[in-house]
């Protein structure tokens, strides 16, 4: 097997001549070159290597092993798949031995044989590649825990992103946005892609359970603590002990409550109604509300307090109708849902795709799924039309502030390659006859824009 020759070797050397030789040794691959720790970080950086021999004797102190074994633990803590080739002195195999435990690939002694080391950097490659093919047959079959939300929207994408990005945090997560956007679904996904993801996902939705019932659910009861309290109940924080709890409608909780809440996020001990004993509890907090949160806490309806404490990450929900080619996009997964429930092979007619297009969608993807829901069974034919779908087709567009030609031009191909990849369900042949080019030239415009087929 041959290197990739697009991930570089790196060569760590202070002495030039020896630099030279090595590079000549491995003038199979493509090498860059480092005579110290901070122009190594430097080159590591600019072309990621898959493969780093380096020597232990460093500047500014040469003699010394202290600057190769911290360059070592950074180029580790950088990216520990990365393989180290340690270069030592024939005396140094203690050195070389720590070297191998800090996690090096393996250690030669100098002078080295160049046919050795050119053998030991080949076989260095052929593992990272090996290692890297088998890290994405893995993830090939592990399910992606966002796959419930479809998108094709920038926006949306990064909203995604960020979820990934702090999912494997313990921070409070505050999702915002307008009923029926996804936030259950994100804060599932969070979940899922959290180190918590062997514990439970735990939901409670402040606005459906009455003021003198939320405390309970929330925080449990003793048996005999009120009327009806016939056995110790653990509340919905307990039951989320090592995993996730997400407080839907949090705008909503009562003030009182609040406050016992704001306690708990402090000493991460909880109080069953009746009770006295405190008990530990381990729990991620993802919210989420369509109030104005900020505006709430002005006005006095929310405590200041506890919304610093929830906000730690705050993620923004766009409204499905700022989505560009969602609609459409979830419209054709709503209709083989739901065609296949009702045991009907059913498509999307063009008229009724440019009034699911021109629909404002104030209920977002709740109110699309019903529609679709209905249409699938009201539909008569094969294909679900515009009357089906009980939707009044709307012209135009938004007036575009921008007067930069270059920017106008880009956002307006953007808009319209996503637009016909979603009402084309994703099948880019059809999608190029919509907007009127070749295939090639479709694929080179999403190249071109960073869209995925």
């Amino acid at each position: 097997m041959s290197p990739d020759k697009l991930q570089p070797l790196l060569i760590v050397e202070d002495d030039l001549a020896l630099q030279k030789q090595i590079k000549w040794s491995l003038d199979g691959f493509e090498s860059v070159t480092a005579h110290d720790r901070e122009s190594a970080m430097a080159q590591l950086r600019r072309h990621a290597p898959a493969v780093v021999t380096m020597d232990l004797g460093l500047p500014p102190d040469a003699d010394s092993v202290t600057e190769g074994f911290k360059l070592l633990e950074q180029i580790l803590g950088a990216d520990p798949d990365i393989k180290v080739i340690v270069l030592t002195g024939q005396n140094d195999q203690s050195n070389a031995l720590k070297a191998v435990a800090m996690g090096a690939y393996d250690f030669l002694a100098k002078p080295f044989e160049p046919e050795v080391l050119h053998l030991g950097v080949e076989r260095a490659f052929r593992l990272h590649q090996l290692q890297a093919e088998n890290k994405r047959l893995q993830a090939m079959q592990t399910p992606d825990a966002l796959a419930g939300l479809l998108t094709r929207d920038p926006q949306m994408l990064r909203v995604c992103r960020t979820i990934e990005k702090v999912a494997n945090t313990n921070a409070s997560v505050m999702l915002l946005g307008e009923s029926g956007t996804g936030k259950e679904v994100l804060a599932r996904g969070l979940h899922q892609q959290s180190h918590r993801r062997n514990g439970k996902f735990v939901a409670i939705n402040c606005a459906a359970i009455p003021e003198n019932l939320l405390e309970s659910e929330l925080f449990g009861y003793e048996k005999g603590a009120f009327t009806g309290a016939a056995k110790t109940t653990p509340g919905k924080i307990e039951t989320a002990h090592a995993g996730t709890l997400m407080l839907d409608e949090i705008g909503d909780m009562p003030m009182a409550l609040q406050a016992k809440l704001l306690r708990f996020l402090q000493e991460r001990v909880v109080e069953r109604v009746g009770g006295r004993q405190e008990i530990a509890v381990d729990v991620r907090i993802v919210c989420a509300t369509h109030q104005n949160l900020a505006q709430c806490v002005k006005e006095g309806r929310f405590r200041e307090d506890l919304y610093y404490r929830l906000a730690e990450i705050v993620v923004e929900i766009p409204p499905l109708r700022a989505r560009v080619g969602d609609a459409a996009l979830l419209a054709h997964a709503f209709v083989r849902r739901f065609g296949q429930e009702h045991r009907r092979n059913l498509t999307l007619a063009d008229d009724a795709l440019r009034a699911i297009e021109a629909h404002p969608w104030p209920g977002n993807i709740r109110e699309l799924e019903n529609c679709i829901k209905r249409a699938t069974i009201m539909a008569d034919g094969h294909q679900i039309t515009a009357e089906d779908v009980g939707l009044a087709g709307a012209d135009g567009a938004e007036g575009d502030r921008s007067l930069d030609l270059r920017v106008t031009r880009e956002a307006a191909e953007q808009r319209a390659v996503i637009a016909a990849l979603a009402r084309a369900d994703g099948t880019v042949a059809k999608a190029a006859d919509l907007l009127g080019v070749s295939r090639p030239t479709l694929y080179d415009l999403m190249h071109r824009l960073g869209l995925k087929p």
